[in-house]
């Protein structure tokens, strides 16, 4: 009987080892699963964070002015960009590339000035010679300067490009450094977020944000409203300018504000 019973533990102790085995790697997956969700959990919080701290500074931009934002970053550059591909990653659509295809269409010979650059990917993405201009660098081809002010020589631009970058309270002061360095007959490209063009929504009415560009010394040429997140402006400078440019009256863009997620 001794024997036996011996016997009979032994062959227990197998199928206990089993159920053991089994318990340990239910806690393993349980612990992993954990960790997986505490991952995720975090990097959502990550994305918040950035979010919310890239609306801060959004909201800095729109409400100050070329040279006092210029001042602000200088003090801390790490706050420039923050969020903004994790906020346009949500378009369907990039003004850039439709920008960049543009460009493409066109002679590689133009030289284009790209105020407002952010990453510079215009100017990898084309064989133009291009200008970044920005208010900070994190790329040593890109520009610091106020857009107002730009070091590039009177009639020596091709094409201006402002996508997504009309963001100062003095945003007209770009428009007329963008006149002064452009060549006669030279391109001037505006891509911006179709609410502040919105009339019924506070924004500015698209006719005379045209009109006050034409008597800075420009033609209107075409324009895109079809995209349900920005418009696009293409006008040609005049090759004969009026010496007596009359007062414009410039027509006041709302800053765009990003609303919580």
């Amino acid at each position: 009987m001794e024997a036996k019973k011996g016997i009979d533990r032994r062959r227990r102790t197998p199928h206990n080892g089993g159920s053991q085995t089994k318990k340990k790697r239910r806690k393993l997956e349980e612990v992993d699963g954990k960790s997986k969700s505490s991952s995720s959990f975090l990097d959502k919080m990550r994305a918040r964070l950035s979010g919310g701290h890239f609306r801060m500074i959004n909201e800095k931009l729109y409400t100050c002015t070329g040279s006092e934002a210029l001042s602000y970053f200088e003090e801390d550059p790490s706050l420039f960009n923050v969020g903004y591909q994790e906020q346009m990653s949500h378009w369907p659509q990039q003004p850039v590339n439709i920008i960049i295809k543009w460009l493409k269409d066109h002679s590689p010979s133009l030289i284009v000035a790209d105020f407002g650059c952010g990453d510079a990917r215009l100017a990898r993405n084309v064989k133009n010679k291009v200008f970044s201009f920005d208010l900070v660098s994190n790329d040593p081809s890109v520009i610091v300067c106020d857009m107002s002010n730009t070091p590039l020589e009177s009639s020596s631009i091709d094409i201006a490009v402002f996508c997504l970058s009309l963001m100062g309270t003095n945003f007209s002061s770009y428009l007329q450094e963008a006149h002064r360095v452009l060549k006669p007959c030279g391109w001037l490209l505006i891509a911006e977020v179709k609410s502040r063009f919105d009339p019924n929504t506070g924004g500015a009415d698209p006719n005379k944000f045209s009109k006050a560009i034409c008597k800075l010394g420009f033609t209107l040429e075409s324009k895109d409203f079809s995209n349900k997140m920005f418009v696009l402006l293409y006008f040609k400078k005049k090759e004969k300018q009026n010496s007596k440019v009359k007062e414009i009256d410039w027509p006041e863009l709302k800053p765009c504000l990003y609303k919580r997620r």
